[in-house]
């Protein structure tokens, strides 16, 4: 049986938009639909254009944003640190488990041991400029889409969970959550109070059901990254499905609104990161927490099947 959705127990003033209604992250009620601000990155060249993006996310209602201190190597984090004031009071998630790696064969290079997780959340308070990151995420490489892990980087998650629970103890992070997990890595770690799990998640790729099921068992914020699928030119797109188009034109909106909205209608302890660096788009992510689907929509989305990953070798 699916849960019935958070209570509105807390939130903004009245009035205020709350894009996709009510959710929870970490103990605080949030809006379901917040931002993924990695593609802020795209915007390097016009600093003033992030920053304002930011602030007209803000504006719209979103109160939690999505980062990484290995997002343009500390640049999205440090538009991030412009744009916020504290009367915001937006909900910061950021994630260790990975660091820029310009000079390198991949943009980035696994930092797993315990120390180069704690590393990793102290530049993340340096260039977020805050006493504490509210949650921190712990990026595995246990399913989805990873980078190829040397032995080195073979870690115990018990001592990883470890270093994590000794930085919350100390006041630098405030919630620990997990991306790229298993059903079997979660359950691991329900003891050290995981608030969220970010899997790779769409419409078109539910091979993750069974961790979304135990997040909703274990009231733990779901938040799917590639909630549109695609991402790369292998991967099947959310917004190339016949019955995604059909619902679009049926409820005069975008495929790409019909994909994440379907999100939100799958579970109520799903909460959405979509990122873009465009005006418009931004606006149309919010506006997709407000469709609605009938019976018989709803019904035909449901029956896409998980579609298979052709991924090239390497």
């Amino acid at each position: 049986m699916t849960p019935d959705p958070v209570p509105a127990s807390e939130g903004a003033p009245a009035g205020a938009p709350r894009p996709g209604g009510l959710g929870e992250l970490a103990g605080r009620t949030v809006s379901r639909v917040g931002y993924g601000a990695m593609q802020l990155e795209r915007l390097r060249d016009d600093r003033g254009a992030a920053v304002a993006l930011l602030r007209h996310a803000i504006d719209l209602g979103v109160d939690h944003v999505d980062t990484a201190q290995f997002y343009g190597n500390g640049f999205v984090n440090d538009i991030i640190r412009e744009a916020l004031r504290p009367q915001d009071d937006v909900l910061v998630v950021s994630k260790v488990g990975a660091v820029s790696d310009p000079g390198g064969p991949r943009a980035l290079r696994l930092a797993q041991r315990p120390e180069e997780l704690r590393a990793g959340v102290e530049e993340n308070l340096a260039t977020l400029g805050l006493e504490q990151v509210p949650v921190v995420n712990l990026r595995r490489m246990d399913a989805g889409i990873t980078i190829p892990v040397t032995d080195d980087q073979v870690i115990d998650l018990d001592d990883q969970l470890a270093s994590l629970i000794a930085l919350r103890d100390e006041g630098k992070i405030g919630a620990i959550g997990l991306s790229s997990v298993t059903a079997d890595v979660l359950r691991r770690a329900l003891p050290a109070g995981i608030v969220c799990v970010q899997n790779d998640y769409s419409l078109v790729a539910r091979d993750d059901e069974d961790v979304l099921r135990l997040c909703e068992a274990e009231q733990i914020a779901w938040m799917p990254y590639f909630p549109l699928g695609g991402a790369f030119s292998w991967r099947a797109k959310v917004t190339d499905e016949p019955a995604v188009i059909a619902a679009a034109e049926h409820l005069g909106c975008t495929p790409a609104q019909v994909g994440l909205a379907w999100l939100l209608h799958h579970s109520p302890r799903t909460l959405l990161i979509p990122g873009t660096a465009d005006t418009r788009h931004l606006e149309a992510n919010l506006a997709a927490g407000a469709i609605t689907f009938d019976e018989k929509t709803l019904a035909a989305l449901d029956e896409i099947p998980t579609r298979p990953v052709h991924r090239p070798d390497h």
